[in-house]
């Protein structure tokens, strides 16, 4: 008898490329990274952050003496702001990214192979590790009605208790019949 697995958590977390990952065109490059992982795209805008918005983004950072450095260059010019869901996504989009200094991230991630500068990292992602910052950064860019809850067609071949779930589902549904 197999014991079942603990389904993970489904979630959603907040990605955002930066004002330096627009300018060198990047947007479609990462968003093909999430996909090909398996994430959904639930929302996404191209957007030119207000100061106020950036202050409150940056919040956690406001004591640090680059904090006015921060809110300068992430109002410089346009960002791409997304929503991303799937299961234990924070943690899958952060292991992606990288970390915060590209000098330090592994290549392979995002910020390994395309970021040059700590103040230049390309990308913004949720922390998992802040509990509460991923409704925080959500709310702060994307109204409910931006965001789309659907399943994709490979949800089945992409985690395991789908299948499973599915499977079970339709061995309910040829005996109901």
């Amino acid at each position: 008898m197999s014991e079942e697995k603990e389904t993970p958590a489904h979630e959603r977390t907040f990605v955002m490329v930066k004002p330096d990952g627009v300018q060198r065109g990047l947007i479609g490059e990462i968003m093909s990274r999430f996909e090909d992982r398996g994430l959904t795209l639930v929302g996404a805008k191209f957007v030119r952050l207000d100061t106020e918005i950036a202050r409150s983004h940056y919040g956690e950072h406001e004591d640090k003496p680059f904090f006015d450095d921060l809110v300068s260059f992430i109002t410089a010019g346009p960002v791409f702001a997304m929503v991303w869901e799937g299961a234990d996504a924070t943690r899958q989009v952060r292991s992606m990214v990288g970390e915060t200094d590209p000098a330090e991230s592994a290549p392979g991630t995002i910020r390994g192979d395309y970021g040059l500068d700590l103040g230049r990292n390309v990308i913004h992602a949720s922390d998992h590790e802040d509990e509460g910052a991923n409704e925080r950064e959500i709310e702060l860019f994307f109204d409910d009605s931006e965001l789309y809850a659907y399943e994709r067609i490979d949800d089945p071949w992409l985690y395991e208790w789908v299948l499973a779930h599915w499977a079970r589902s339709m061995v309910w549904t040829e005996s109901a019949s």
